[in-house]
């Protein structure tokens, strides 16, 4: 589209909300003057690049705790790319985190009015704010190449997410606007109580508390207690997607850089694939116990990044390049659920380090399955 077509506003129909209520320039500044370049003088386009100043005053408590969300912090790029030895007051790392990561930062409009601007941005109907967002529009638009294409069944002879297949599940369905928002998990905002405990906020997709989870809507699957045999043995011990997964997307060698023609942000991977692996949970804890979880292939390298700076990547073998996931496609029947032996005493579907790259195995020692669970006697 257009620039001025994504810009269009459906005047009846935003005028009768109340973010119609409010003048044009109380958000987007600019001059009142039926002239187009006086009335542009100094317009902000996106004022929910600054919530604290545009969304603060009619939402304080959402904009206050939205600085705790990832989609606000970005903390998990810097959590995973430190740990590797990226420094994030290194001047190369600065620029290459500003040219490739900053992007994905999500304010309030990417998700409430608009399009992402990362992906192009474009009002979704006609500048009427939307409570929810839109699971296509918003939501897919930046998680699309993983989490869509799994959700929505776009991979070749492999099913949608049953949650989506039958129950017509949107992604906030399961992320609630509480999470999404950054709201920390503090009991007692509800709950009285002589002690004070709050969370802090987390610094990673898989830090603290497991929310949303699967056992919170299947309790009595989690507590194997269902009268299914398999739960029953293996509750506690294997996540959920171990069973009721199937193939996803796994990416080798990322490597960013800016165009020759345009110098604009550009990435290319080394290669794509879908695959099933089972491996270690590396990060076992009250709210994650499982001894195995699926793991996905990222595509970090030690040369992801030379084009800003040779050897930016000083600690590769900081941290597995195998990593816990939870894939959004699953199945109630899946291969796995087919026979004990499609799993107990079957390598082909557990992380062994023959599935390795030499140069990762040292970096992926704790996902590495060594001993194949046998077949029970």
């Amino acid at each position: 589209m257009e620039p001025w077509e994504k810009a269009l506003i459906d005047e009846e129909a935003f005028l009768d909300t109340v973010h119609g209520k409010i003048s044009c320039q109380e958000c987007h500044q600019g001059q009142q003057s039926p002239d187009k370049e006086t009335a542009h003088t100094d317009l902000i386009p996106y004022p929910s690049d600054d919530p604290e100043a545009f969304c603060g005053d009619c939402h304080p408590n959402l904009v206050s705790s939205a600085a705790n969300s990832l989609h606000t912090s970005l903390a998990g790029y810097w959590t995973v790319l430190e740990s590797r030895g990226v420094l994030e007051d290194h001047p190369p790392a600065e620029e290459m985190f500003d040219n490739h990561c900053v992007g994905c930062h999500a304010s309030c409009g990417d998700c409430h009015v608009s399009r992402p601007t990362s992906v192009d941005g474009g009002f979704i109907d006609g500048h009427v704010f939307q409570a929810k967002p839109s699971m296509t529009n918003n939501c897919i638009a930046c998680h699309g190449s993983r989490v869509g294409n799994e959700y929505m069944g776009k991979h070749e002879n492999l099913k949608a997410d049953v949650h989506f297949r039958q129950g017509r599940m949107t992604c906030v369905d399961c992320h609630t606007g509480y999470e999404m928002h950054g709201m920390p998990a503090n009991c007692l905002e509800c709950h009285a109580g002589p002690l004070t405990n709050q969370v802090p906020p987390p610094d990673h997709r898989y830090d603290g508390l497991q929310s949303p989870s699967c056992e919170s809507c299947h309790a009595s699957v989690a507590a194997g207690n269902d009268g299914n045999y398999m739960h029953e043995q293996h509750s506690g011990t294997l996540s959920c997607q171990v069973c009721h997964s199937v193939s996803y997307t796994n990416c080798d060698g990322c490597h960013v850089s800016l165009s020759e023609e345009t110098g604009s942000p550009v990435f290319a991977t080394e290669g794509s694939y879908l695959g099933f692996y089972i491996g270690k949970n590396t990060l076992q804890s009250y709210a994650r116990p499982y001894e195995y979880v699926p793991v996905r292939h990222v595509p970090i390298s030690m040369t992801s990044f030379d084009y800003y700076e040779t050897g930016m990547v000083s600690n590769f073998e900081g941290r597995e390049t195998w990593v816990y996931t939870t894939p959004h496609n699953i199945q109630r029947f899946t291969p796995q659920m087919e026979s004990c032996a499609n799993c107990h005493g079957n390598s082909d579907i557990f992380l062994t380090a023959d599935k390795i790259t030499p140069g990762e195995l040292e970096a992926n020692r704790d996902v590495i399955v060594d001993v194949i669970p046998p077949l029970p006697k």
